[in-house]
């Protein structure tokens, strides 16, 4: 997918966004994209929110989360959600996300960014892996804890 680029989410696309597919097993890792809405409209401050683009299509999103004074680290430069539709995935799209969410933060003064993830079969973890996050730990809930130095 070479013709991707980054837009803001907007009332433009977010029923797109909302509307991307997942593979079956996946839904149980992803909530709708409307929760991430409703929580840039909470914290808009440290929320960074993108849609992927293939020609005109919304083919992914990602919220990403700047909030530099959070008491808990790796919250202070991290991908909040990350989701390629199911049509899209293997192709790119993802890792164009969270490079493009890893720029913003380097832009920003990050040295790294994290990501928590749910360990499962049909979870995010090899996709993370792959695209350099190194598992640094586990949340007291069970989360595992990614982080990517830039």
């Amino acid at each position: 997918m070479a013709d991707l680029r980054l837009e803001e989410l907007n009332a433009s696309n977010i029923v797109a966004a909302n509307s991307l597919s997942l593979k079956p097993g996946q839904e149980q890792f992803i909530a709708p994209v409307t929760y991430a809405a409703e929580a840039s409209v909470v914290n808009p401050a440290t929320s960074w929110q993108r849609v992927a683009l293939n020609d005109d299509k919304v083919v992914g999103f990602i919220h990403g989360n700047f909030d530099p004074e959070n008491e808990h680290e790796e919250f202070r430069a991290c991908i909040w959600r990350i989701n390629v539709d199911a049509e899209a995935q293997g192709r790119g799209v993802g890792r164009f996300l969270a490079h493009a969410l890893a720029e913003e933060a380097k832009r920003r003064g990050f040295d790294h960014i994290n990501v928590l993830w749910e360990p499962g079969e049909e979870g995010p973890e090899a996709f993370f892996l792959r695209i350099g996050f190194v598992d640094v730990g586990e949340t007291q809930y069970g989360d595992r804890i990614g982080k990517l130095q830039l």
